[in-house]
């Protein structure tokens, strides 16, 4: 279509908007990654996903949730509490397609048990995809799935409410979720004066005749439109989980009060509140004062989500820089032909390719952990590992995917500044850094035999890639040493490291080889690009990124 032009000028050399487009055949890492790690067989369903969200609609959807941003409504006309939190439609059409595709559900069986591989893999392929479209909206997407496994701990309350949430319904309306067509889930653990220490948290939990009464706080209640949270509070045996509705069992609206909802940095079309209980009417989960070991099923599950959603944040700020550099005609050439930006692009394009190859083979540790030993102890080892790499890498990624727009990619009519201001949220939430490395040393000594079994594999699975060998020593006197907390975080990022160059090796060799020589047998440099690369292989990872 011809543009219209502007009385002074006209516009070109500008790159054409990156949408319509499939988002899972035009990734050949992630096609590659997929089949790696069992999702053989399933090229057709993704492609179709990949298809729909990659679309001028599905684009246009997320813009307008993130601009459009949610309102707390605390009473009705006659000024009765409702405590409902209001969306732009776009954000409940985002739902509704998340759900439509099992996004919330699709890792687990219509009983609640795990479904059978590769669901874990081809579910995570589904939602690395959707982050580069629209992120806001997955948050109670991932707890709602991630929920079952703590509810997996009261299988009277499990076997309630899975028919809901097992279908693939999304139902907005205010109302008891016993009565919907499909129902999400939230959280409730951190409170102000311990955040991270749940130990420390006050909000008590008193017994009565039919079920507990919660009063306290939550200084953090992530997505307050769901239909239940879960929720830890001091019972008379300590800390707790607990299951706390929207409604009261007689219909009533439950007393979950919500103070205000939170100015984010990013994550903006998603609500997430400051909240008190007065009285609210709850369910337990578990055994009373087993509350941490019943909601960490949770969150080992909600990090597993963080790191997809970091590698797929990171994918498309690639995706969206090597597309405007191949428009962008600057001193007489294409960027994507000058050679300085084919370092920079090339170096970023490995270390996505080292990204998705490990979320995949994290999801197919969750996948294969419930028949193979050997697989959960990667699965618990590795997950704060993944977490803490991955989704601590994606800020500055993403500043340099930024950078490759010029000042097309600072503004916000492009999708790259909402990239940026999302991208510091999956390392924060769910555990920020530093308890991800406690997290691996408690588990290193919780098991230390099973610890070394992996590191032992990761090893086999290295032989021979630059550095490998002595990253793998590094690691294991690091682990060892008396203070090994205050070099956790180094052990624990080559760690990542480790892991990433096991995965890639495993889907692409090569690149394998030109990773650990960048990140493994050196230190890689803080700016992409101060890389030593063969044209050959810039070549081939520019191809592979985006065809």
């Amino acid at each position: 279509m011809t543009q219209p032009a502007f009385a002074t000028h006209e516009v070109f050399n500008q790159s054409p908007p990156f949408e319509d487009v499939d988002l899972y055949t035009a990734d050949q890492p992630l096609v590659a990654a997929v089949k790696a790690n069992g999702g053989a067989g399933v090229e057709l369903e993704l492609s179709e996903f990949g298809r729909h969200w990659g679309s001028a609609a599905m684009a246009e959807r997320g813009r307008l949730a993130n601009e459009n941003t949610p309102k707390l409504r605390t009473y009705d006309s006659k000024g009765f509490r409702r405590d409902v939190v209001e969306f732009h439609p776009t954000y409940h059409e985002m739902m509704a397609q998340s759900a439509h595709a099992g996004l919330h559900n699709s890792t687990w069986a219509a009983d609640g048990r795990p479904a059978s591989p590769p669901s874990e893999v081809v579910r995570a392929a589904k939602f690395y995809i959707a982050s580069q479209v629209e992120s806001g909206h997955l948050c109670p997407i991932t707890m709602t799935r991630a929920a079952v496994a703590a509810l997996a701990s009261q299988p009277d309350l499990l076997g309630k409410t899975m028919p809901v949430i097992a279908t693939r319904s999304y139902d907005p309306s205010f109302a008891p979720w016993w009565g919907k067509r499909g129902m999400t889930l939230g959280m409730g653990m951190t409170e102000k004066q311990g955040g991270t220490d749940v130990r420390s948290n006050m909000t008590r939990a008193e017994r009565t005749s039919d079920g507990y009464r919660i009063t306290g706080h939550k200084w953090f209640m992530s997505a307050p439109m769901c239909d239940a949270f879960l929720v830890l509070a001091q019972a008379d045996e300590g800390l707790t989980c607990f299951f706390m509705p929207r409604f009261a069992p007689d219909g009533s609206v439950n007393a979950i009060q919500f103070q205000r909802l939170k100015d984010k940095l990013g994550n903006r079309s998603n609500a997430s509140s400051e909240v008190e209980f007065v009285g609210a009417y709850a369910e337990r989960v578990g055994d009373e004062g087993k509350g941490i070991r019943t909601i960490i099923q949770m969150v080992q599950l909600t990090r597993q989500d963080c790191a997809i959603s970091s590698a797929g944040l990171m994918r498309s700020g690639l995706a969206h820089a090597l597309h405007h550099a191949r428009y962008r005609s600057v001193f007489q050439k294409h960027l994507a032909d000058q050679p300085l930006m084919q370092s920079v692009l090339s170096d970023m394009a490995l270390h996505v390719e080292a990204s998705v190859a490990l979320v995949m083979r994290l999801c197919r540790a969750f996948d294969r952990a419930p028949l193979d030993t050997k697989e959960a102890a990667y699965m618990r080892l590795l997950t704060p590992a993944i977490k803490y790499w991955v989704c601590k890498s994606a800020p500055a990624f993403l500043y340099e995917a930024m950078e490759c727009l010029g000042g097309n990619g600072y503004v916000e009519d492009g999708i790259l500044a909402r990239h940026f201001r999302e991208s510091p949220v999956n390392a924060i939430w769910e555990g920020s850094g530093n308890v991800m490395c406690l997290d691996v040393l408690r588990a290193l000594a919780r098991e230390a035999e099973a610890a070394s079994a992996i590191l032992m594999s990761l090893a086999a699975e290295t032989k021979g890639l630059p550095g490998a060998a002595e990253t793998v020593a590094f690691i294991g006197q690091a682990f060892r040493r008396p203070d090994s907390e205050r070099v956790a975080r180094l052990a624990v990022e080559k760690l990542g490291l480790l892991a990433a160059s096991a995965a890639l090796n495993e889907v692409m060799p090569d690149h394998a080889e030109l990773f650990g020589a960048t990140r493994l047998a050196s230190v890689h440099l803080s700016m992409y690009g101060a890389v030593d690369l063969k044209p050959a292989d810039i070549r081939t990872l520019l191809e592979r990124a985006l065809p």
